[in-house]
């Protein structure tokens, strides 16, 4: 049975006063120009930051701010990057996938096969990687021999996202539908279909698939059965970024609005007026949702209450992407900006407790 919820049932929560802000660590990725370069994908893990430039660079810092290493392999805009221990891989407009040592530096290996630009890529396991391209395919590899196992087809547009779990990987397109695949046996296991625009971003917690449309509709769609089981309407824009938090499921979009959802009663929670335009980042733990928006703010809320705990740093031109990594200690984190002021690109690093963002 399908719930739908219209936007009218909800009021928006307007932020509250901010909290402390955290100290920050500062990198000049680009000195700014006419040729002032982007970051295009940024990623996190407990020991590496992975920062792919739209001119073909990778910067590797280590996670207390030490910069590591710059890799130059790819030969264009650097749209994902994939991390499992010391591992890199990263695709683009070349259309090649390029296997990095991150210990060393070392590139390993370039695969290639796909024929269209490569927009994601995500880990199976320590030997298997699966991507994603505008060519319609998705294929899988294989790194220590390093060929194409499988070819992917089924897809009439480009692929937007990939989201995995295990043996099971969940693809999104512009051709408004979602398809489940078997790594393993590297076939279709269910096809998706509900929305009616590009499919932009998908979570999946082995369960359950949530899917954020340019319809603006956000879909809940069983794994077993392929069913979808609720639709969550109140988004008016784009849903650009979509998480599972336990039995919450935490949605932001173009609306520059944060939003979320009950998925034991299939309610709506809170709708917070987050940011003034887009929301480009979105990620949460068990007890905050940080935020990074288009109006160049960065923002951390409580994810029960939904208030607005504080503002990190003060505003740039514009954030393209923030990740947050919670250190092995308690109530310690990590969270990384990208962002652009007064004409340069910077890496920020911001070092907090938790205690420095209650309010």
């Amino acid at each position: 049975m399908e719930h739908s919820y219209p936007s009218c049932e909800l009021p928006m929560r307007l932020p509250q006063p901010p909290g402390d802000e955290a100290p920050t660590i500062k990198y000049v990725l680009t000195p700014g120009g006419p040729h002032q370069a982007v970051p295009i994908s940024l990623y996190l893990t407990s020991k590496y930051i992975v920062v792919g430039m739209d001119e073909g660079i990778i910067y590797v810092f280590s996670l207390d701010g030490n910069f590591q290493r710059k890799l130059d392999g790819n030969t264009n805009i650097v749209f994902a990057t994939a991390v499992w221990d010391d591992t890199l891989i990263s695709g683009g407009t070349d259309r090649s996938i390029v296997v990095w040592n991150l210990a060393t530096g070392e590139r390993i290996c370039t695969m290639t096969g796909h024929t269209g630009t490569i927009r994601s890529l995500v880990f199976a396991n320590s030997k298997t990687v699966i991507s994603g391209s505008r060519d319609h395919d998705l294929r899988i590899w294989v790194l220590d021999a390093w060929i194409c196992t499988f070819r992917l087809e089924g897809h009439n547009s480009f692929i937007r996202c990939l989201a995995i779990h295990g043996d099971t990987v969940v693809s999104g397109s512009n051709d408004s539908i979602c398809r489940v695949w078997s790594v393993s046996e590297g076939r279709c296991l269910k096809t998706l279909i509900g929305h009616s625009d590009t499919v932009y971003s998908v979570a999946f917690d082995n369960v359950r698939i949530a899917t954020g449309s340019l319809d603006s509709d956000v879909r809940i769609w069983d794994l077993a059965s392929g069913t979808c089981t609720a639709i969550f309407r109140g988004h008016t824009s784009l849903v650009t970024q979509i998480q599972f938090q336990g039995n919450i499921l935490v949605t932001g979009g173009a609306d520059a609005c944060i939003r979320t959802w009950s998925l034991d009663t299939m309610t709506p929670i809170h709708c917070l007026a987050a940011h003034e335009y887009s929301v480009t980042s979105l990620q949460s733990n068990d007890s905050y949702i940080v935020s990074g928006g288009c109006d160049g703010r960065v923002r951390i809320w409580d994810l029960q209450t939904g208030h607005l705990v504080s503002d990190v740093g003060d505003r740039a031109m514009n954030v393209w992407h923030v990740k947050t990594v919670w250190k092995a200690k308690l109530g310690q984190g990590c969270l990384v900006v990208l962002a652009a002021r007064e004409g340069k690109t910077l890496l920020e690093i911001n070092e907090f407790q938790e205690s420095s963002v209650k309010s």
